[in-house]
Parts: structure tokens; sequence; C-alpha cells
């Protein structure tokens, strides 16, 4: 079930000379209920191309997408990206949803 999502960050950076993952503004994570390591599937939204990997901290308030190792290949600086959290469960949950501006600042939250 999808437990919380991040809808139309945008990547603020790209570095292919780090070990992975995706660092995330530690509001936005706290924000949407997602957790540090957490693993995350992420869609482009320019080229539609989705991969999974898992979120480090970044600095509070930055608006920091940073996209580190190989998936720094698959986003460039000021794409658009969705950032998914799932649960596995057998009872329904209410997925929390921000969706932030061109800061990444949060402009909106939902409940699913």
């Amino acid at each position: 079930m999808l437990r919380s999502k991040i809808h139309r960050a945008t990547v603020t950076e790209s570095r292919l000379d780090y070990e992975g993952s995706i660092t995330i503004d530690a509001d936005l994570v706290d924000r949407c209920g997602m957790w540090v390591g957490e693993k995350v599937t992420v869609a482009v939204v320019e080229t539609g191309a989705r991969f999974e990997t898992y979120i480090l901290p970044g600095e509070r308030g930055s608006g920091i997408i940073a996209l580190n190792g190989a998936a720094a290949r698959l986003a460039s600086v000021g794409d658009k990206v969705i950032i998914m959290g799932y649960e596995l469960t057998d009872e329904p949950i209410k997925a929390k949803v921000v969706l932030v501006d061109m800061d990444n600042k949060v402009a909106k939250e939902l409940t699913y």
C-alpha cells in the first residue's frame, strides 16, 4: 500500500560520485511520514524512468532533493520527481501526500 508520497519535487543536485541513495530535506521526510533509510520508488516525470533507492536526510529547510550514485544518471537538476514510500500490510491505510512548490517547500498536504 502507498504510505507516503512527495509529489513533483525538483531535483536540486546530481552526485554521480557518491555511494548511492536519494538525499531529501529532513523536513520533507518528516512531513510526509517517510523514514531515513526507507526504501522508496522514485519516478522521473520528464522521462518516465523509475528506480528504487533509500533515503538519506538532507539539511532541514534546504529543499534538497539530490540523486546520488547510479540514480544521478536517471534525472537532471531541474527535473521533477515523485517519491513514494510503501508499507506491506493486510489493513487499509491512509497515505500522507505532500505537494511541493518550485523550492521543494510544502504547498499542500493530502491524505489518500
